[in-house]
């Protein structure tokens, strides 16, 4: 079954038999992976060319690091950095773009740049107008788990029931509809080497909200701890493994660092798919 995913400026991706792939654009100068890598615009558009041409379908422009010891930005700051990216990518393909913030003015701004969706990592909860923002816009909404700043249930799919619950309410009181929305379990926020094994193990259990669902699991430390690998880049491999996992379990978009691997990895996994 096929589904729309209704974005900002009028377009859409349609949700089917291919995975969608997001890819990682990091301006920032210590994400945990590859800071400072892109954080010059010539250098951030350069990688998001280079993952175009691998197969990305969108192009994730975050401006601050979500790193558990990263030290926050304020919102000029952020939006110096991602704003002049979304510009030239805007102007440069044709590609759908994302701004990864949880700051409702750095979301609208960077919406009328020429993004077309917002991936807010705190799930709306920490400024509930980035809501506001999606319904004024038409912006397709990424709402993320965390278990940061906040009493978790011991069982990680009733602490998904719970966030979730308190983010689709504000969405809901903001009137977004429904077709604009994606929810992500957020796989390394705040949760556990268990909880992120019992979370990817039971995620089928993701389908109740009857929302497209997006996996973030490129890179993390878990990912790290189960395959050996110290450095974030070797990980790459071991990633495309929890996407396969996570594909045959019903997830629908993919935001990896290497687009190459998770495409010919995620091409098997539709491919066997039972439709």
């Amino acid at each position: 079954m096929s589904r729309v995913w209704k974005l900002a400026h009028n377009r859409s991706i349609v949700l089917s038999k291919e995975a969608i792939l997001m890819g990682i654009l990091n301006v920032t100068p210590d994400s945990f992976s590859d800071g400072g890598a892109y954080y010059y615009i010539e250098a951030a558009i350069t990688a998001a060319r280079n993952m175009i041409a691998q197969g990305a379908h969108i192009i994730d422009v975050g401006g601050e690091s979500t790193r558990p010891s990263a030290k926050p930005v304020d919102a000029l700051i952020e939006q110096t950095r991602v704003l002049p990216v979304i510009r030239a990518l805007a102007d440069d393909s044709n590609v759908y773009l994302s701004v990864d913030t949880y700051r409702a003015e750095t979301a609208r701004m960077a919406i009328m740049a020429g993004a077309h969706i917002i991936n807010d990592v705190w799930g709306l909860q920490q400024e509930p107008d980035i809501a506001n923002i999606a319904k004024q816009t038409g912006a397709g909404l990424v709402i993320m788990h965390t278990g940061r700043n906040r009493k978790r249930d011991p069982d990680v799919i009733c602490d998904q029931q719970k966030f979730f619950r308190k983010s689709l309410i504000i969405a809901d009181n903001a009137n977004v509809a429904t077709k604009q929305i994606v929810l992500d379990p957020g796989f390394g926020f705040a949760k556990t080497l268990e909880e992120n094994i019992m979370l990817m193990y039971r995620a089928k259990e993701l389908q109740q909200f009857n929302f497209p669902l997006l996996a973030g699991t490129s890179r993390k430390q878990f990912i790290g701890i189960l395959s050996g690998k110290e450095k974030a880049r070797e990980r790459d491999v071991a990633t495309t493994a929890t996407s396969v996992i996570l594909r045959m379990a019903g997830f629908d978009i993919f935001r990896v660092h290497n687009i190459a691997l998770n495409k010919e990895a995620l091409g098997i996994a539709d491919a066997i798919q039972i439709k």
